[in-house]
């Protein structure tokens, strides 16, 4: 029988083109070779500049969980007050990182999984009481909600310039809509997701009063994170601190070189076209989307259930697996209940088409009653229509 290699269809990490895998797989080198330290320092100026930051970006060895732990950590003292904005399980993360060093922690959540706090919510909330930080998650992958970052920061910059901005932009960064420049101090992500890369890179970019607030407070605690150990190699990477991941580096070259070549404009629109036609194609097979539409995530679904349809969750998945796509379980609220797509990064409608043609012939062989082809014409329909 044929090996098959199943399409990588979850919310992280997500396939990985020919010529990123091409560039991780280069003979490594030393990190202070004058060529990579040239083509590292052009890195750092290219994501500073086309996120539009005043400050500087960071390009650490790492996960998003550690690039979400340096960024609160690096303007925010104990005792500090903090407002958490949680869609979901990472928001949740969030909590706990703030929970475990000692900042004065305020949440506010939705009042069910599928929508988002609002904008509304969040200035009645700061206009009440003062609050050092905020923290959102952009993109939530257990939910499929996308917080509207550009309405809060019109918003904050207008009513609550004092209060710092710090953004989860996991599954967002080089996939949705957010700049810099748009009054966000911080704002983090990592390889795997919508650049297109394997795991291994934390990625953080912090605003001028991002790094002022770092110079006002006392040591840190920690080291590896602390962003006035990185500084000085994000301005100069012949400087040491610690090892850089070479070849990861030249797998982030190559990726800003696909995004740049795409233009980030059109990549945003890719992702929100692709977004809306996948939801119209698991509408058209009986499941309901986790979000709501209006909150819909344009990197990851969350595809619910029908009730009653008789799929056992677990079988399910692992049927799309054999039929060959792997889609990621749900968490939280909706563990057991559903599926997550990841559609982010460098896929392309071929990707898309197989991913439904995997679901369909998986939906057929549990018991579950649709008509073969039902999905692909709306997927091919929508695709047609971009």
């Amino acid at each position: 029988m044929i090996k098959r290699n199943p399409l990588v269809m979850v919310p992280g990490p997500t396939p990985v083109a020919r010529s990123i895998q091409q560039a991780m797989g280069r003979e490594t080198i030393s990190f202070n070779d004058p060529g990579l330290v040239a083509e590292f320092n052009a890195l750092v100026a290219d994501l500073v500049s086309i996120w539009r930051c005043d400050g500087i970006a960071f390009v650490v060895a790492g996960s998003g969980t550690m690039a979400m732990e340096m960024g609160i950590t690096n303007v925010t003292a104990k005792g500090d007050r903090v407002l958490l904005c949680s869609n979901g399980h990472f928001g949740e993360r969030f909590i706990d990182i703030c929970s475990r060093k000692g900042f004065d922690i305020e949440v506010l959540r939705p009042p069910k999984w599928g929508l988002s706090v609002t904008v509304d919510e969040v200035d009645k909330k700061l206009s009440g009481s003062k609050f050092d930080v905020l923290v959102i998650t952009h993109i939530e992958t257990s939910t499929g909600v996308e917080f509207p970052l550009r309405e809060l920061t019109r918003m904050m910059r207008s009513k609550h310039p004092e209060t710092l901005i710090v953004v989860d932009g996991v599954a967002s960064m080089g996939g949705v809509e957010a700049y810099m420049d748009w009054g966000i101090d911080v704002m983090l992500s990592c390889s795997q997701k919508c650049f297109g890369i394997s795991p291994g890179l934390a990625l953080l970019w912090a605003s001028e009063r991002a790094i002022a607030r770092r110079r006002s407070m006392p040591p840190l605690a920690e080291s590896y994170v602390d962003f006035e150990k990185w500084i000085p190699v994000m301005k100069d990477t012949m400087k040491y601190w610690g090892t850089p991941p070479v070849n990861m580096i030249w797998a982030l070259i190559e990726a800003m070189r696909i995004i740049k070549e795409e233009g980030l404009e059109n990549r945003f629109k890719r992702h929100r076209a692709y977004a809306a036609a996948i939801r119209k194609t698991i509408s058209a097979m009986g499941f309901k989307s986790g979000a709501e539409e209006n909150v819909a995530s344009p990197t990851v679904t969350v595809g619910l259930y029908p009730e009653a349809c008789g799929l056992d969750d677990a079988a399910f998945r692992n049927a799309v697996y054999d039929e060959g796509a792997h889609i990621a379980g749900c968490l939280g609220d909706f563990a057991g209940k559903g599926f997550r797509i990841g559609h982010m990064g460098n896929i392309d409608e071929h990707t898309l088409v197989s991913l439904i043609a995997s679901i369909e012939r998986a939906c057929i062989k549990c018991g579950y009653k649709i008509e073969p082809g039902v999905g692909l014409a709306v997927m091919q329909k929508a695709l047609l229509e971009l």
